[in-house]
Order: structure tokens, then sequence, then C-alpha cells
């Protein structure tokens, strides 16, 4: 909490408008929150929770449980992520930061986050204390990249310990609780390193300008496509693989993903970075299938 503590307090002078003495939120207060949540990939991880806990039957109002848990714990790793680089954001000028713009406050943020943190220890825990240990853990993970394994070698690891424990936090959460089979949290961790990798990839020259070092950047933006590809298509392998499905369905699967290497390979322009995403995508659709 320190760490963006500190930057609260260096650039919170002049920006809290929005909070200021008045009675009315400034119009572009929650957009500007929404979009200091870094909402794609909030949404997208939610998503698949809930969709994971369709699969496995889960009763509805336990869906809504693991979902608002997972959501809640997404804004709090989003907030604190763009507290704590905030006076990077500045200094490279980002556009896309609205904490960097100063269409909020730091103080504004920094409110939220802590909400949201509160909330996700309570519905965490409401599933059951396993598996709300298991999701704080996967929460945690994504905190110590923020707060500084993402300028480490060791930066993939929070999202292959947060990815690979989201399958075993909705498995414990249901009402017959148990362990996923082996195979779908590697699967899982493999789907989160390479959205690690295609995440960065857009921002790898304005992180290296302020001196994020995490294993993407020593890869380097030319290396970036095929590890995303290996490690995503090993991912693919370990769902085909371990999971029940019929032979002519693997084969099928593998295929696509192979077809969809060669285009992150030899493609120009946006197609490889556009083909690496359709691999995360299939992942995504054969860990739900394959449930």
């Amino acid at each position: 909490m320190s760490s963006w503590a500190v930057v609260v307090q260096q650039h919170g002078q002049g920006t809290d408008m929005e909070v200021s003495a008045g009675s009315r939120p400034h119009p572009s207060t929650v957009p500007a929150l929404l979009g200091a949540a870094h909402p794609g990939p909030a949404l997208a991880v939610t998503v698949l929770a809930a969709l994971l806990g369709t699969a496995l039957d889960l009763t509805p109002e336990r869906v809504v449980l693991v979902t608002a848990a997972v959501f809640c714990g997404q804004l709090s790793i989003g907030w604190s992520n763009d507290l704590v680089d905030l006076a990077r954001d500045r200094a490279v000028g980002r556009r896309d930061k609205p904490l960097a713009l100063g269409t909020i406050s730091p103080r504004t943020v920094t409110l939220a986050c802590a909400v949201a943190v509160g909330l996700c220890v309570a519905l965490s825990l409401a599933c059951g204390w396993a598996a709300g240990l298991v999701h704080l853990g996967c929460t945690a993970a994504g905190w110590a990249y923020n707060l500084g394994l993402k300028a480490t070698v060791w930066s993939w690891a929070p999202y292959a310990a947060a990815f690979g424990g989201l399958p075993v936090f909705v498995w414990l959460a249901g009402d017959d609780p148990g362990l996923p089979p082996w195979w779908l949290p590697l699967a899982a961790a493999c789907l989160g390193v390479g959205a690690h990798l295609l995440n960065v990839l857009p921002d790898i020259d304005d992180d290296r300008a302020t001196g994020v070092r995490g294993l993407p950047h020593r890869l380097g933006a030319q290396r970036l496509p095929a590890a995303a590809v290996a490690v995503l298509g090993a991912g693919s392998a370990l769902v085909l693989l371990g999971a029940d499905v019929a032979a002519w369905a693997a084969v099928a699967g593998l295929v696509v993903v192979a077809a969809l290497a060669v285009v992150v390979l030899r493609g120009r322009g946006r197609a490889p970075f556009v083909a690496a995403v359709g691999i995360a995508l299939l992942n995504v659709v054969l860990l739900v299938v394959t449930l």
C-alpha cells in the first residue's frame, strides 16, 4: 500500500476538482474511474470466471458470488496499477490514462481501490475459506506484479499464479469442493503468461523509457510474438490432450492453433498480434467447452 500512497502525496495536489468542496461530483468521474481500472483485462478475467462457474454447474447464486469476487479483485488490481505507475505514465505522456491526464484524482482512485479490496476479501471468503484464500492469493499476485515484479525477470510469475489459481478457486467454490484436473491450472497459467506477453507488446517502448524491464522487455519486441505463440500453444495442447476430447476435435484444434501460429511468425502489420490474440481466445473457448 505504501508505494502508491507516496504517489498520492506527490501528485494529488491540484487534481481533486471532482471531489473538492462543491456537492456534485465531476461529470467525468465515473468514466475516468472505470478507465483507470483497466476495464478490458478486468472484464475478460471476470467473464472467464463466470463461464467457468457456469460450465461447472454452480448454482446461479454461487456463480454471481464468484463473479463478483473476481470482479472486485480485478478492479483493485487495475486501480493500484495506475496509482503505482502515475509518475511513469505522466513522464511518457500516456493519453489513455485518466490519472495521468488529471481527469480524476489519486485520492478518488485510492478510495475506490480500498473499497474494492474490502469487497474482494468479503466476497472471496463468502465462497468458502479454502476457495477464498485461493482467490485472495490470485489477487495478491496481481498486486505483487504492480508493486515491483513487473520490472523484473519474474514479471510472468504473477500472471501464471493468478490465472492458474482461477480454476482452482472456482472448483473449490462449488457445492462439492474439490480440485480441478492437474492439466487445467497449467493450461490456465499458460494463458496468463501469454496474455502478459501480448499485453506488454503495445507499451514496450514506454515501459523501457521509464526503467521497466520485465521478461517481455528482455525478450524484445521481435521475439515476443514467437514466445507468446509457444506459451499459448502449450496451453492449447494441455487442454486438447488432457481433457476428454474426441480425437478429431483435438486434431482440428491443433490445426487451427498451428495456422494462427504461422500468421504470428510470418505475418506483417497488426496481423501477428491479432492472430496471437486469436490463439488466446481459442484457449479460453477450449477451457470452457472441455468442462
